[in-house]
């Protein structure tokens, strides 16, 4: 009796047990993904943080809701506009414009349009026709010859895909499709011809998305490799980056910025390899008061910005 060894149990560790039902979480269900954003917004979280609308001069907003769907807008717009020159320095006009604006919001029709003092004309429409299917159109007009343009857009949102088709003047032509591979890897492509230059391309992408960070990269037969990445620190506080590369013209560009949203305030921020440094400042003074502050400086070009604007409405 002495030689009888009992038998033993075996203790499976609480962190073993937890990691084993983790990674079966983890485990990808190819016939439930997620829907992916479209393919010319996979860079969307990194355009908010690093390409703010900066201006220069003065900008004042007035919006007038006429109704629940209804509304008018009125903007002036004063500062200095760059035009084209040869030399390296920068030239500037003063310009001042002003700008009517319509707007029709329903929740399967928008219709916006905008008319500017210079003669522009600028419309967008975006209808959902059914649950999937979406048009969109962008259309501008204007006194200069050769300059109207007009885009027509049919989206599709499938499961776990989207695509696109893009029809244009000068016989342009383009579509887009993503696919979701897993539950945070999305890969796509596009491909486009502008019969009016001649010219055609095609391009791939792919979107790695967390809840922390969003990671992106895209290559194009025009030469153009773009990388971006952004942290979410906090649900308050995004970092970001990008990698702009051109191996045909041999241009790179990097920045690095950041987005930060208070109670009160929103504030962006970016810094690039060219010395260049912006920061855009959104204030809420009141409900339905704004007040904007927009700094661009470029010490290589010797190019300072600065802008003030109110938003009412």
């Amino acid at each position: 009796m002495a030689g009888l060894v009992p038998p033993t149990t075996t203790t499976i560790p609480a962190d073993a047990s937890k990691t084993a039902h983790t990674k079966a979480d983890e485990k990808t269900d190819y016939m439930n993904l997620p829907c992916p954003i479209p393919f010319e917004e996979i860079h969307r979280e990194a355009l908010m943080s690093l390409k703010p609308e900066t201006f220069e001069g003065l900008r004042f907003d007035f919006t007038k809701g006429l109704n629940q769907k209804f509304s008018l807008s009125h903007s002036v717009i004063m500062g200095p506009t760059e035009i084209p020159s040869q030399s390296t320095e920068t030239i500037k006009i003063p310009t001042a414009h002003y700008e009517f604006g319509a707007n029709f919001i329903d929740p399967n029709l928008m219709l916006i349009g905008r008319v500017l003092t210079d003669g522009r004309l600028n419309a967008r429409v975006k209808w959902d026709l059914t649950d999937n299917l979406t048009l969109k159109a962008n259309a501008q007009l204007t006194n200069e010859p050769h300059m109207s343009h007009g885009v027509i857009n049919f989206d599709y949102k499938g499961k776990d895909y989207r695509s696109q088709f893009q029809m244009g003047n000068g016989a342009l032509l383009g579509a887009s499709y993503i696919q979701s591979v897993t539950q945070h890897l999305s890969l796509g492509g596009e491909i486009f011809w502008a019969g009016q230059h001649r010219k055609s391309g095609i391009g791939y992408a792919g979107r790695y998305e967390t809840d922390k960070m969003v990671a992106t990269g895209q290559v194009a037969s025009t030469g153009m490799v773009a990388l971006s990445y952004v942290q979410k620190v906090s649900e308050k506080v995004s970092l970001a980056s990008d990698f702009m590369y051109n191996y045909m013209s041999r241009d790179v560009t990097a920045s690095v910025g950041y987005d930060y949203i208070l109670r009160q305030c929103r504030l962006r921020g970016k810094i690039d390899s060219n010395g260049c440094a912006t920061a855009y400042l959104e204030e809420r003074l009141h409900m339905g008061l704004n007040f904007i502050l927009s700094a661009e400086i470029d010490h290589k070009k010797k190019d300072y910005k600065f802008g003030f604007g109110l938003t009412v409405g």
